[in-house]
């Protein structure tokens, strides 16, 4: 197993802890006044999602680092109860819903995404950066209400819902940051 040590660590990182494999949400190198340096971290699991946020450690500390390896697969078909995943040679990849809920308002079947996986098993998948999706639900814009940063709600082919401009339609086809889930443009 390779090491890492806590001064070198950044936002990605992923490594064992607490009996648990974690990737690092935030991190700062924290140096005060009086006494020694540390590093403070957000974590979370990779595989529970649970977030431990002010861990702290000092930049000697040598951690454990975890192999999490990412496959591109595309979203094959739901049956009620797992979710399908298929990669370049045509091998399936059954998850829950647990594991692909967040993915779900951004991906439609035949739709590429990264695939993360811990130890050979699948944990989570993610949606491209930007995701381009056809608005199905959608109020009529008001004359007149084109003031700045006036929104309304959109619901788009996946079921997900969004806020964006007034002048978006029914029809119109959406690009969408599956990072911050927020309207781009209309494509």
């Amino acid at each position: 197993m390779a090491q890492i040590l806590a001064g070198d660590i950044r936002k990605g990182t992923t490594f064992e802890y607490k009996s648990g494999v974690y990737t690092v949400t935030e991190f700062q190198h924290v140096k005060p006044g009086k006494g020694a340096a540390f590093v403070r971290t957000t974590l979370k699991n990779v595989v529970t999602g649970q977030v431990l946020s002010d861990e702290t450690f000092n930049p000697t500390t040598k951690l454990e680092t975890a192999q999490v390896e990412t496959k591109k697969m595309t979203y094959s078909y739901n049956d009620g109860e797992f979710y399908y995943f298929m990669d370049d040679e045509f091998n399936l990849t059954p998850l829950n819903h647990d594991q692909v809920e967040d993915a779900l308002r951004y991906i439609r079947e035949n739709d590429t995404v990264t695939v993360r996986f811990l130890y050979d098993n699948a944990f989570s998948v993610e949606p491209e950066n930007f995701v381009e999706l056809k608005v199905i639900e959608a109020e009529p814009g008001v004359k007149g209400n084109t003031a700045t940063n006036v929104t309304k709600a959109a619901k788009v082919e996946t079921g997900a819902t969004f806020q964006v401009p007034m002048f978006v339609n029914e029809g119109d086809t959406i690009r969408i940051d599956t990072r911050t889930g927020e309207y781009m443009s209309r494509v």
